[in-house]
């Protein structure tokens, strides 16, 4: 045999192949409910009701008083027995692993469940053993959460001797103690001085940014805003509407509303306006008024003032631009304290 033989070739010994990488499961939700339901008599107090939370996300649950937040909330930690649905907290379910589902809660009540004649490390030590964190590990943890909601210079103070808004503060460092992957604040900021309110606000803020998933509840809309990703708005047991902010907005239109105060010919000044690019709509409101609804009405004003020149002269001016109350309010056809 020659060289060339391909029988004298030798042969390349196969390249054994790379097994497929398994694509990592996607993690579960932090908080999640499907059908929940809850009937008191003939009272059908939560509807249906079901939403995800996102590890790492911060979600509100706004809606008027009797909504039904407060049954929601009570099923979602455990407190009450839904009448149909069910509860996941990090992939657990609620009903089948109660224990575990809700060492990975932290729950904050409207009302303060703490010890007066305690001091507030000494209320943070009691709960820290109800939750069975071994002695050591606590102590450096109360001092973490003490850091956190801004009390380390009074840590070791009769609890009496605190403001509102220094027990609140308190409150949520309770439930705070066994790192929860889930935190639910039901009006945590109710009646607290302004001090307070900006200290629990930029404590959520940190947690959240810290990768803590957060269930908010307030009866202030500018807290909400500030805080949540995300809002689900409740009313009469039922979710009616969810999603961001601007998602919101836009469901009962995202358009501003342009008031001007005129002196000169209203009626060709209505006209020239009406032709305006960004201008959806212009009527007048009075012998002196006209009201337009415009898209981006701050950045148009100047235009809409050029517009007018030579029949009218602009003597006031107001921009109303869409917020979550507003929303709120159309949805529901009440106040958010209503």
């Amino acid at each position: 045999m020659t060289a060339s033989d391909p029988m004298t070739t030798p042969s390349t010994p196969p390249v054994p192949s790379t097994p497929p990488v398994p694509e990592s499961a996607p993690s579960p939700p932090a908080l999640s409910c499907r059908g929940l339901s809850k009937r008191y008599g003939d009272v059908h107090a939560v509807r249906d009701v079901g939403f995800d939370i996102a590890p790492g996300e911060a979600y509100g649950l706004l809606g008027p008083n009797g909504a039904g937040k407060t049954t929601t909330i009570s099923m979602l930690v455990g407190l009450i027995r839904p009448g149909g649905g069910h509860v996941r907290v990090c992939g657990v379910d609620l009903a089948a692993d109660p224990m575990r589902a809700k060492a990975r809660i932290g729950y904050v009540p409207q009302e303060i469940a703490l010890y007066p004649e305690l001091t507030g490390r000494e209320n943070l030590r009691f709960f820290g053993r109800l939750f069975g964190l071994p002695r050591r590990a606590l102590a450096g943890r109360i001092d973490e959460v003490l850091d956190l909601v801004g009390l380390t210079g009074r840590a070791d103070s009769r609890l009496k001797t605190y403001s509102g808004g220094m027990k609140r503060r308190i409150n949520i460092g309770t439930a705070l103690l066994h790192r929860p992957d889930v935190l639910i604040l039901d009006e945590p900021t109710v009646g607290v001085d302004p001090q307070s309110r900006k200290a629990i606000l930029d404590g959520v803020e940190r947690l959240v940014g810290e990768g803590m998933s957060l269930l908010y509840t307030s009866h202030y809309m500018e807290e909400v805003e500030r805080v949540c990703d995300r809002v689900a708005i409740i009313d009469h047991g039922r979710i009616i509407a969810e999603g961001t902010r601007r998602e919101l907005i836009a469901l009962v239109g995202g358009a501003d509303k342009v008031e001007l105060s005129l002196d000169g010919d209203l009626e060709t000044a209505l006209a020239k306006l009406r032709a305006v690019e960004g201008v959806i709509e212009a009527a007048m409101t009075g012998a002196a008024s006209i009201r337009l609804l415009t898209e981006g009405g701050r950045y148009l004003l100047p235009a809409l003032i050029t517009a007018v020149d030579g029949c009218a002269a602009v003597t006031a001016t107001q921009v109303i631009e869409p917020d979550l109350e507003a929303t709120f309010l159309h949805l529901t056809g009440s106040t958010l304290r209503d």
